[in-house]
C-alpha cells in the first residue's frame, strides 16, 4: 500500500532547463553594462554548456565565463552571487505541478522531497513554486550533510514520514541518484523521463506529474 510520494526537485518539480534559459537571459540583461562586449546567445549558450545541466557547480562555471569572456568589471563571485540571490525568481515549474500535490493530498497521499543542492538556495527555488507547505519532509543535501545517492538520505526521509519503504514511492529524472538508490533502499522507483537517459531500469516511467495518482491507486488496487 502506498502511502506517500517523495520527489526529487531540479528536473522533476522543477523545469531547470527552462529555469536556467530564463534566469541567465535576465542576468544577462541586468548586467549589460558589464556583458555587453559578449554576444548575448554565446554568453547563454556557454553558461548552459559549462553548467552540465547543474552538474558543474557554480563557481567553476563563472570562473571559466570570466576568463574566457575577460570580463573585467565583474568578478566570479559576483557573478555567483547574483545566481544565487536572483535565481528563484526565473524557477519555472513542470506543467501540472500545483494540480498533482493538490490531488494527492486529497487523496491522503502524504509527501516528501530530497534534493541535492546548496540549502537555503534550493529552499528559495521551493518556495518560489510555492509548493513547501505540501511537503512533510524537505530533504536538503547541504543541510543534510550527506546527499543521494547515499542511502541514508532516503532512510531519514522515510523516518520523518514513519513509513517503510515499500509503502512510499519516489520519483525523479536521475537514473543513479534517484532511481537506482531509491529502489536500492526499498522503494517503487518512478522515473520522470529526461531526454538524457536512455534504458532507465525503473518501476514505472511518467511523462506528466499528473500520471502519478493513477499509478498509485493501480499498486494498492
Amino acid at each position: 500500500m502506498i502511502k506517500a510520494v517523495i520527489f526529487d526537485l531540479d528536473g522533476t518539480l522543477l523545469d531547470r532547463d527552462a529555469s536556467v534559459q530564463k534566469f541567465i537571459e535576465d542576468q544577462y540583461t541586468r548586467l549589460i553594462e558589464c556583458l555587453g562586449h559578449i554576444p548575448k546567445e554565446k554568453y547563454i549558450s556557454r553558461f548552459i554548456k559549462l553548467d552540465c545541466r547543474g552538474y558543474v557547480w557554480k563557481d567553476k562555471v563563472y570562473q571559466e565565463m570570466v576568463d574566457e569572456f575577460k570580463i573585467r568589471e565583474l568578478s566570479w563571485e559576483m557573478l555567483l552571487q547574483d545566481y544565487f540571490t536572483e535565481f528563484y525568481k526565473c524557477c519555472i515549474p513542470f506543467p501540472n505541478l500545483i494540480s498533482t500535490l493538490e490531488s494527492l493530498k486529497a487523496h491522503s497521499i502524504r509527501l516528501g522531497m530530497i534534493t541535492n543542492g546548496k540549502g537555503q538556495f534550493q529552499m528559495n527555488n521551493i518556495r518560489a513554486l510555492g509548493i513547501e507547505q505540501y511537503f512533510e519532509a524537505i530533504l536538503i543535501s547541504e543541510w543534510e550533510g550527506m546527499k543521494k545517492p547515499n542511502p541514508e538520505i532516503f532512510r531519514k526521509a522515510l523516518r520523518h514520514l514513519d513509513l517503510a519503504p515499500n509503502e512510499s514511492l519516489y520519483v525523479g529524472d536521475h537514473p543513479e541518484n534517484d532511481i537506482k538508490a531509491a529502489k536500492n533502499v526499498g522503494m517503487v522507483g518512478v522515473w520522470k523521463n529526461d531526454f538524457q537517459w536512455k534504458q532507465v531500469e525503473a518501476d514505472f516511467m511518467i511523462e506528466d506529474l499528473n500520471e502519478l495518482l493513477l499509478i498509485i491507486q493501480e499498486i494498492n488496487r
